[in-house]
C-alpha cells in the first residue's frame, strides 16, 4: 500500500500544525504547534472554546482586582490566554509549542526579553515544562539580540517575519534555537511586484530563500533549527521535503495526507556541506545595509510587524467586549467586526485582500469563505462570531 505524501514528509521532517484550533491538531498529531494572537483570535471565536476564553477573563479580573481597568486586565488575560492555548495544545502533541511576544514590542530588546520571561513564568505556574515552549519574536535586529540574550538563560526562541539570508545568519549566530522563514509571503510579494501569476514550484521565489538559508546553515553547521512557514500549496511544500521543520495548515495537511505519490527529499544536510557558499559575518551594520537592499524582506519585515500587531489589537477589542458582557455591563461593543474591518480595509473600498490583512494565513483563508481572494464586511461579520456576543 503506497504512502502519503504526509506520511514520507513525516519520514525526513518534523510537520508542525499551523492552527490554535486544538480539535486540527488533536485530527493531524503534528510533532510541534505554532499559534499567534490571529490564531488564538479565531480559535477564540469557535463556540468549542469559549469556555476557556470565559475562564481566563474572569481569572484576570478576579487577580488584578476589581479596580483595575479593563484595559489592563484584558492584556493580563491576553498573555493567560496564549498560555493556556499552548498547555492545552502541549496536552496533545509530544513536542512543542511556539508563543509569540506582543509584535508591537519587535523594536525593544529589553521589553521583548521582559514579555518573553513573563510568559515563560505563566507557562511553570500552569504546570508546564519550559523546554517545550518556544518564544516567538520579529526577526528584527533588535529582536534578534533578546533572543540571543534568552538563549543564554535556556529561554528557548523561534524567530518569525523571516525573509532574507541575512536575518537567518544573523540568528544563527546569536544561537536562536529555531527561525521561520517565510514561503508564501515571498511569493506573495514577487507576484505582486513582477505581475507574474504564478510560478513551477521550483521557481517560486519563497522555496529558493528557505533553500538558500537552509544550505547556508548546514553548511557551516549552526545548530538553528529551520522551519519553513507560510505556504500557498502543497507544490512549495514538496519542493522544501527534507527541511528541519515545517509549518503547515490544516488545509494543507489534508491535501498532503490525501495525495499519494513519490516524494524526492530536496533538502539534504550532507549535499549542503559539500556546496561552495561563501561564508558572511554578520554584524550590524551588515544587516542594515543588506535589509535595505533587499526591498522584499524590508517590506514584508515591517508589513508583517503590522499584521501581527492589528491582530493583538483585534483580540483586544473582542476580549474587551467580551469581558463587559460577562461582568453585566449595561452596554458591549456591539461593532466589533465593523471595527476590525475598518482596521485591515487599508485603501476603503469595502474588502480586505490579503496584502492588506497582513495577519495569519490560515485566518484569512477561513474568513475568505468563497475563497475569492477578498474579505468582504459580511465575511468578517460571520468569521469573527459578532452573532454569538449578541446571544450570549
Amino acid at each position: 500500500m503506497s504512502k502519503s505524501l504526509l506520511e514520507q514528509l513525516r519520514e525526513m521532517t518534523v510537520v508542525v500544525a499551523d492552527t490554535g484550533d486544538i480539535n486540527a491538531i488533536e485530527s493531524f498529531k503534528p510533532q510541534d504547534a505554532t499559534t499567534n494572537p490571529s490564531l488564538i483570535t479565531a480559535a477564540a471565536q469557535m463556540h468549542q472554546y469559549q469556555g476557556i476564553v470565559d475562564e481566563t477573563l474572569l481569572k484576570a479580573r478576579q487577580e488584578l482586582g476589581s479596580k483595575a481597568d479593563i484595559k489592563t486586565v484584558v492584556a493580563h488575560a491576553i498573555d493567560q490566554l496564549a498560555v493556556a492555548f499552548g498547555v492545552r495544545i502541549l496536552s496533545i502533541i509530544p513536542g512543542r509549542v511556539s508563543t509569540e511576544v506582543d509584535a508591537r514590542l519587535s523594536y525593544d530588546t529589553e521589553a521583548t526579553v521582559a514579555k518573553a520571561r513573563h510568559l515563560i513564568e505563566l507557562y511553570k505556574a500552569a504546570g508546564a515544562d519550559p523546554k517545550r515552549v518556544l518564544i516567538k519574536i520579529a526577526s528584527t535586529w533588535e529582536g534578534i539580540r533578546a533572543a540571543e540574550i534568552l538563549e543564554k538563560e535556556g529561554i528557548h526562541c523561534n524567530l518569525t517575519l523571516l525573509f532574507g539570508l541575512h536575518q537567518a545568519i544573523a540568528c544563527a549566530e546569536a544561537g536562536v534555537k529555531l527561525i521561520s522563514p517565510f514561503v508564501g509571503r515571498i511569493l506573495d510579494w514577487y507576484k505582486k511586484h513582477t505581475g507574474r501569476e504564478s510560478y513551477p514550484p521550483a521557481e517560486d521565489p519563497g522555496v529558493q530563500s528557505v533553500t538558500q538559508i537552509y544550505n547556508y546553515l548546514r553548511k557551516y553547521d549552526y545548530p538553528t533549527e529551520v522551519m519553513g512557514a507560510s505556504f500557498r500549496n502543497i507544490g512549495e511544500i514538496i519542493e522544501l521535503a527534507g527541511c528541519d521543520l515545517l509549518t503547515i495548515s490544516p488545509a494543507l495537511l489534508a491535501e498532503l495526507q490525501n495525495t499519494e505519490g513519490y516524494l524526492e527529499r530536496k533538502l539534504d544536510p550532507e549535499k549542503a556541506k559539500k556546496m561552495d557558499i561563501p561564508r558572511l559575518v554578520m554584524d550590524r551594520a551588515t544587516f542594515d545595509q543588506m535589509h535595505r537592499e533587499n526591498r522584499m524582506a524590508s517590506e514584508k519585515l515591517e508589513e508583517g510587524i503590522q499584521g501581527f500587531s492589528k491582530a493583538l489589537e483585534v483580540l483586544e477589542k473582542l476580549l474587551t467586549e467580551r469581558l463587559q458582557k460577562l461582568e453585566g455591563a449595561k452596554e458591549t461593543i456591539t461593532h466589533a467586526a465593523q471595527d476590525v474591518f475598518r482596521l485591515y480595509d487599508l485603501d476603503g473600498d469595502g474588502f480586505i485582500t490579503r496584502e492588506e490583512w497582513m495577519g495569519a494565513d490560515r485566518v484569512f483563508d477561513a474568513l475568505d469563505t468563497n475563497q475569492d481572494g477578498k474579505i468582504t464586511p459580511e465575511e468578517m461579520l460571520v468569521g469573527l462570531g459578532a452573532a454569538v456576543y449578541l446571544k450570549n
